[in-house]
C-alpha cells in the first residue's frame, strides 16, 4: 500500500513496484486518514508511508493502522533532516525507514526484508535517529526489568543487536552457526516483547545497555 500525498511520488512508487513480479499494489491513500480507512479492506503486507501528510501525520497513521490491521509492516518514507519524525514512527511500531532519495534497488530490497518479518536498520541514518531516541526518553517505561529474563547468551546477542550487527556478524563474533544465532535473536525478542530488531535496538539505548558514543569491536 503506497501512503503519501503527492501523486507523482505515488506512480513513481508504483512504476518501481511494477519491475517486480512478486510485488501488487492493493491500495493508495492520498493522507493517513484515507489510509486508514483502506487498510483494513486491502490487508497489505507493507505500507510504504510518507512522514509529512496535511490531514493526518505518517506517524499518527502508523499507529492506528498497525493497531487496526496488525500485520502490517510499515517503512517510513523520510528526509535526513525529519529525524525526529522516524523517531516516533519507530516507536509508533513502523519496521524501518527509507530516504526517499534511495536507489529503486534498495527500495525493493527493503519491502522484501520488512514482509519477511525483519527491521530495516540502514547504517547511514541508523545512529542519527537513535541519538534523538536518547534526547526523547519515554517516561514511564522499564525494559531493564525484561532485561532480567535474558540468559547470558541472549544478553551477548542483545549488544551485538543494538550495535546494528547481523545475523551473519553476531555468528562471527559469537563462533556459532547462523542458525543458532536466528534461534537467540528470536528469543530475544519474545523475552523484550519487541517488534522487531530495530524496537530491541531501542529498547538498548532506552535503558542504557549502549549510548550512541560507542561503537561495535572491530
Amino acid at each position: 500500500m503506497l501512503v503519501d500525498d503527492d501523486d507523482l511520488v505515488r506512480r513513481g512508487l508504483r512504476l518501481i513496484l511494477s519491475s517486480d513480479p512478486t510485488l501488487e499494489v492493493v491500495a493508495e491513500a492520498e493522507d493517513g486518514d484515507i489510509a486508514l480507512r483502506r487498510a483494513p479492506h486491502q490487508h497489505p503486507d507493507v505500507v510504504l508511508m510518507d512522514v509529512r501528510m496535511p490531514q493526518m501525520d505518517g506517524i499518527t497513521a502508523t499507529r492506528e493502522l498497525i493497531a487496526r490491521v496488525p500485520d502490517a509492516r510499515v517503512l517510513m518514507l523520510t528526509t535526513f533532516d525529519e529525524d525526529e519524525y522516524v523517531v516516533g514512527a519507530l516507536r509508533a511500531g513502523a519496521s524501518g525507514f527509507l530516504l526517499k532519495r534511495s536507489t529503486p534497488e534498495d527500495l525493493l530490497r527493503a519491502i522484501h526484508v520488512v514482509a519477511l518479518g525483519d527491521a530495516l536498520l540502514s547504517p547511514a541514518v541508523t545512529r542519527r535517529v537513535i541519538e534523538r531516541v536518547i534526547e526523547q526518553p519515554i517516561v514511564g517505561s522499564s525494559p531493564d526489568t525484561r532485561l532480567a529474563d535474558l540468559t547470558p547468551r541472549e544478553l551477548e546477542v542483545f549488544l551485538l543487536i543494538a550495535q546494528g550487527r547481523s545475523n551473519r556478524e553476531i555468528a562471527a563474533a559469537l563462533t556459532v552457526e547462523d542458525t543458532t544465532v536466528k534461534s537467540h535473536v528470536r528469543n530475544v525478542l519474545n523475552k523484550l516483547n519487541a517488534r522487531d530488531r530495530i524496537h530491541a535496538v531501542i529498547i538498548a539505548y532506552e535503558c542504557g545497555v549502549v549510548s550512541p558514543g560507542k561503537r561495535p569491536a572491530p
